[in-house]
């Protein structure tokens, strides 16, 4: 995959338009990560430091119980953001696992970074907000989903 970031822009651009100065301000504060299936993402008691843009590939976030079950908060593709966001926003260690399904790239924004942008490019704390609001409703209706959907129906729905 080229190094280019126009996934990134196209992703903040769908949203929130900006000019050549903003777009090479914005795209140096993100970097890139690639890992294998398999690989965690985020680990359960690690500090969690950057969330995730998927640029492609597949993502399972969960958490696993004192009895060892697992309870999977979410499948995450391209174009979803992802993290453990309590981890991430307060800099503690994560409660979360975030494991690849599939072979993975991401595009890593830390706390520190994200702030740097909001506070420089008034526009760009629209953006997050605006992504913020739309992940939340839609863990929301998964929450709604986990209570009323059949297991069938949840499965033809992720796929």
């Amino acid at each position: 995959m080229k190094n280019d970031f126009q996934f990134l822009r196209n992703h903040i651009e769908q949203v929130c338009p900006l000019t050549e100065e903003e777009w090479i301000f914005v795209s140096s504060y993100f970097s890139l990560k690639t890992l294998k299936k398999h690989q965690f993402l985020i680990q359960e008691n690690q500090f969690v430091e950057e969330e995730y843009l998927i640029v492609s590939g597949l993502v399972k976030s969960y958490e696993i119980d004192d009895k060892g079950k697992e309870h999977i908060i979410q499948f995450a593709r391209e174009g979803y953001w992802v993290s453990d966001y309590y981890a991430y926003q307060f800099q503690k260690k994560s409660t979360l696992n975030i494991d690849c399904i599939e072979e993975s790239t991401f595009y890593c924004l830390s706390l520190k970074n994200k702030d740097i942008i909001r506070n420089q490019i008034h526009k760009m704390a629209n953006f997050f907000y605006i992504k913020a609001s739309r992940g939340y409703t839609y863990l929301q209706l998964r929450v709604l989903s986990l209570m009323k959907d059949s297991v069938e129906y949840r499965y033809q729905k992720l796929i």
